[in-house]
């Protein structure tokens, strides 16, 4: 059980580096201006990259970025720029991003997925729109542990009970048939 009431320091190595904050007179409460401080707040482009990858990647069906070309890979390596990931700045926002996609998702679904949670985070962030944002899935990637779906028709309700049955001729019924 924890006591309450004043704590006693503790003397020797085992001291607590912070120490215990002064409690405050009764009726005072500090309170924050209501008037503007003049100024100005500059976002990087480092932090807006940083809020884009973050959405990106929390995305259902994302797997990564993918590098458009050869001086993107060049880039990355380099560690010069971020992969999949084309940010103009200036009086509109625009962006290609460019992603991988687990397969057997739909595509179009995750784009829009994608789409919704890149404008939202930006917007809450830096409280401007994108003038463009376009999406490209430059692959698909299987995602290991999970073999991929068939090829063939999926059937309603998959599972044991969507499996067909072998009968014998003597127990099928004919119903209606000649």
């Amino acid at each position: 059980m924890i006591a309450n009431g004043l704590r006693r320091p503790v003397r020797g190595p085992f001291r607590d580096p912070v120490p215990p904050a002064r409690p405050r007179a009764r009726g005072r409460i500090p309170r924050m201006s209501p008037q503007p401080i003049p100024g100005r707040a500059t976002v990087s482009r480092q932090a807006i990259i940083d809020v884009i990858r973050a959405a990106v990647l929390g995305s259902y069906g994302v797997t990564g970025f993918a590098d458009p070309s050869f001086r993107a890979r060049v880039a990355r390596w380099l560690r010069v720029d971020e992969p999949g990931i084309r940010l103009q700045l200036g009086r509109a926002l625009r962006l290609d991003l460019f992603l991988t996609v687990a397969y057997g998702l739909p595509v179009a679904e995750v784009a829009r997925q994608v789409d919704s949670a890149v404008r939202y985070a930006v917007r809450r962030a830096t409280s401007r729109e994108f003038a463009e944002l376009t999406i490209h899935v430059d692959g698909l990637r299987v995602l290991p542990g999970g073999a991929p779906p068939a090829s063939g028709p999926s059937l309603a309700g998959e599972g044991v009970a969507a499996q067909p049955t072998r009968r014998s001729r003597r127990s099928r019924s004919r119903t209606g048939s000649p």
